[in-house]
């Protein structure tokens, strides 16, 4: 009954920029928090960025200072912009938001976007 749908991802070089959004639709009474992680090939899924209801943000320590999270909550739409990308954030980038439903008894249940890859490469 809800859905994150993912865009913009791609192919840049290093050094490049790049942004990518997740959009939630569904029966959505409200959006805690939200946020953006990611896992490479061989890897173990990492946080990157998160950011909360009222716009408080958190970032893992090495994407700090180049990323940056924010939110529409108006359009339940959460955004990551990368700048100064190096190859090793190569990665499927993942969508996740905290929703309670407009059902009840009300729930507050995480979901996952289908993932979008960005890959930074010469």
């Amino acid at each position: 009954q809800v859905q994150l749908v993912e865009s913009g991802g791609g192919l840049v070089q290093p050094g490049g920029s790049l942004s990518v959004s997740c959009a939630a639709s569904g029966s959505i009474f409200r959006i805690n928090d939200m946020g953006w992680y990611r896992q490479a090939p061989g890897k173990e899924r990492e946080l990157v960025a998160t950011i909360t209801s009222d716009g408080s943000t958190n970032y893992a320590d090495s994407v700090k200072g180049r990323f940056t999270i924010s939110r529409d909550n108006a359009k339940n739409t959460v955004y990551l912009l990368m700048n100064s990308l190096k190859p090793e954030d190569t990665a499927v980038y993942y969508c996740n938001a905290a929703v309670r439903g407009t059902g009840t008894p009300w729930r507050v249940i995480p979901y996952w976007g289908q993932g979008t890859q960005v890959t930074v490469s010469s």
